[in-house]
């Protein structure tokens, strides 16, 4: 059995920052508003004529990871690629990426768990590591927001909050087991889907209902319940940062560096109070980039580390919660 271990690490954002200000002309808000309760200054979308896309954002941030590997895309030997908005309904964007990057015929794997779902990959390609079947797989978070939001004042609680953007990382063995990623824990609760939803499409509103509905249907737009998923994202955001310390005996005195899901930067700091961390040991970037969903938690891994913020030794966590709901951890020393 191996562990696995970080070895390159990349992002992506588009050239286009859109300020609170930006917002303020499209709809009924305010800069002051937007920061009160969200901590979001600006955020980076797509701006419309350019190639990006969740797919071409992913094979770009993959590319500077894999350089800073020190490997060639021929030494990777699976994707698994994260996102809640795909190029296509299907297929999903890990075969968009073996072909933007002219890899060889590796599988690819797409995982839909939203907030949650980079740390859901990295447990994913974590798993095919420790068993041997893989050495080196390259994991993708990438999101294309921009294009699916109402910019009118009916959606302002949602549209504000959303950004574009990719991160990437390359994971490799670790034949010491107290090195690398320690353990990861994923949790679920369905019974809220309904609660932070995109509804359509759906086998209840396929081809025909969409027709038919013409421009007046807003299922095709973010629903979010913003005082219950944040009531409950501080909650699931504490129990499964504190199932990974005691699953490895660290305390939280023992967090080094805390990399919280970008949903909302009062969730943040609401968790940085409750575990006594200082600001040297939580980074937040959502000022910059806004949730970036499936991006978020690796773009900033990739900003902390960049930054000089995270050393050989370190104890990194990393946490989201989000639409499912689902919520997850990882715990990793880093290498």
């Amino acid at each position: 059995m191996y562990n696995s271990k970080i070895i390159g690490l990349g992002k992506y954002v588009p050239d286009n920052v859109v300020t609170n200000d930006d917002l303020a002309k499209m709809m009924d808000t305010n800069d002051a508003w937007i920061q009160e309760r969200t901590g979001i200054k600006e955020r980076r979308w797509i701006k419309e004529g350019t190639d990006d896309t969740s797919a071409v954002m992913g094979a770009k941030a993959a590319k500077i990871a894999i350089e800073r590997a020190g490997l060639t895309k021929d030494a990777i030997d699976f994707i698994v690629f994260a996102t809640l908005s795909p190029d296509y309904y299907f297929p999903g964007c890990g075969v968009q990426i073996q072909d933007l990057l002219d890899m060889q015929t590796i599988g690819a794997l797409d995982v839909r768990n939203q907030c949650s779902g980079f740390v859901y990959a990295i447990s994913v390609a974590d798993q095919f590591i420790k068993t041997g079947m893989y050495k080196n797989i390259l994991v993708i978070g990438a999101e294309y927001h921009s294009n699916g939001l109402d910019k009118t004042t009916r959606g302002r609680g949602v549209t504000v909050i959303f950004g574009d953007g990719a991160g990437a990382c390359v994971l490799t063995r670790e034949e010491d087991t107290t090195k690398g990623i320690l353990s990861t824990h994923l949790h679920s609760e369905g019974k809220y889907a309904d609660k932070l939803i995109v509804a359509s499409p759906s086998i209840a509103h396929w081809v025909p209902e969409i027709l038919e509905a013409g421009e007046e249907d807003v299922s095709y737009f973010p629903y979010m319940d913003g005082t219950f998923v944040f009531k409950h994202a501080v909650v699931r955001f504490s129990e499964v940062i504190e199932e990974g310390l005691q699953a490895n005996h660290l305390k939280k005195e023992d967090i080094d560096m805390l990399i919280p899901h970008q949903a909302n930067l009062r969730i943040a700091q609401f968790i940085q109070k409750k575990f006594g961390l200082s600001d040297d040991q939580v980074f937040n970037n959502i000022m910059k980039y806004g949730n970036t969903t499936a991006a978020s938690v690796i773009i900033a891994l990739t900003e902390a580390w960049e930054e000089g913020k995270i050393k050989p030794g370190d104890n990194v966590v990393l946490a989201a919660f989000g639409s499912g709901f689902t919520w997850a951890s990882a715990i990793i020393k880093w290498v």
